[in-house]
């Protein structure tokens, strides 16, 4: 969850490196008197995302700018429209611009395109989910993003969830250790509260790792055949992750195969930020 304390100590450390010791181009060119009035516009469609955070980009700058939010987080817009006012000291306008800017832009881009995955595989019965492929520091803001173009979050951190991937596996089972006995004694060891989810890259994982009381089975760059034979194979006995291999022109593919979850790096890892823009005034 994005919360107010996250948006405030994130947004003040990015002002605080854009302009460490003040703003010198507005404070020399700029009329301490001067006001302004600004206008956020979009230049390409798309979904709302990181409405506080721009805010936040202002208001921390200067408490006396006035921002006026157009439109919500989740929302989608169109280019030529108008999604917020700002208005208030010259100085402050100016010298928040880039931060509140980079913030929406790339908020507003990953919600874009996580609307075009949750758009693909509609009428299924899958769910669209990011990844921990985040940028460090921004985990909160871009998992936000994530849910305004209606997709879900995987797992925040190492914290939340035990996710076994193919080193895990391997280290679990040096020695000749028996795959299924050491899952269970792991799921017997955790609170009940806790998921355990396994990764598998072979049909032939599935069936030790489901004896073992697994709660998420991910099928990791299975071919879609093979998705299919693993959700038969699992029978509803385990959530089943597809990931790998998943982009816009395969994801409505996976998600006919039955699988209840479509893992997608991309969300985070490569999305563009959109085009917007801040229009200033000066009076």
């Amino acid at each position: 969850m994005l919360t107010a304390k996250m948006i405030t100590e994130v947004v003040q450390r990015a002002l605080d490196e854009d302009a460490p010791w003040g703003d010198i181009t507005s404070e020399t060119l700029i009329p301490a008197h001067a006001t302004a009035t600004a206008v956020l516009n979009a230049r390409e469609d798309g979904v709302f995302a990181g409405a506080d955070v721009f805010a936040a980009a202002f208001e921390l700058t200067d408490p006396s700018i006035e921002v006026d939010l157009l439109i919500a987080d989740g929302e989608k817009f169109v280019a030529g429209q108008k999604l917020a006012t700002i208005s208030g000291p010259a100085r402050g306008v100016l010298t928040a611009e880039r931060i509140g800017l980079n913030f929406v832009q790339r908020m507003s881009g990953i919600a874009t395109l996580t609307a075009a995955y949750v758009s693909r595989i509609s009428g299924t019965k899958a769910r669209i989910a990011d990844t921990r492929k985040t940028t460090p520091g921004l985990r909160s803001f871009e998992r936000h993003a994530v849910i305004c173009g209606g997709g879900h979050n995987h797992r925040f951190s190492l914290s939340d969830a035990v996710m076994a991937k193919d080193n895990h596996l391997a280290v679990l089972t040096s020695g000749g250790k028996d795959l299924t006995t050491e899952l269970a004694r792991v799921r017997a060891a955790l609170p009940h509260t806790m998921k355990l989810e396994v990764e598998v890259d072979r049909v032939d994982q599935i069936a030790p790792v489901l004896a073992a009381g697994v709660d998420i089975i991910m099928l990791d760059n299975f071919s879609t055949d093979q998705l299919r034979e693993g959700v038969a194979l699992i029978a509803g006995r385990a959530i089943v992750e597809a990931s790998g291999g998943v982009n816009l022109d395969t994801v409505a593919e996976i998600a006919s195969t039955g699988v209840d979850v479509i893992s997608v790096g991309a969300l985070t890892h490569s999305a563009r930020a959109l085009d917007l823009g801040l229009d200033i005034e000066l009076s």
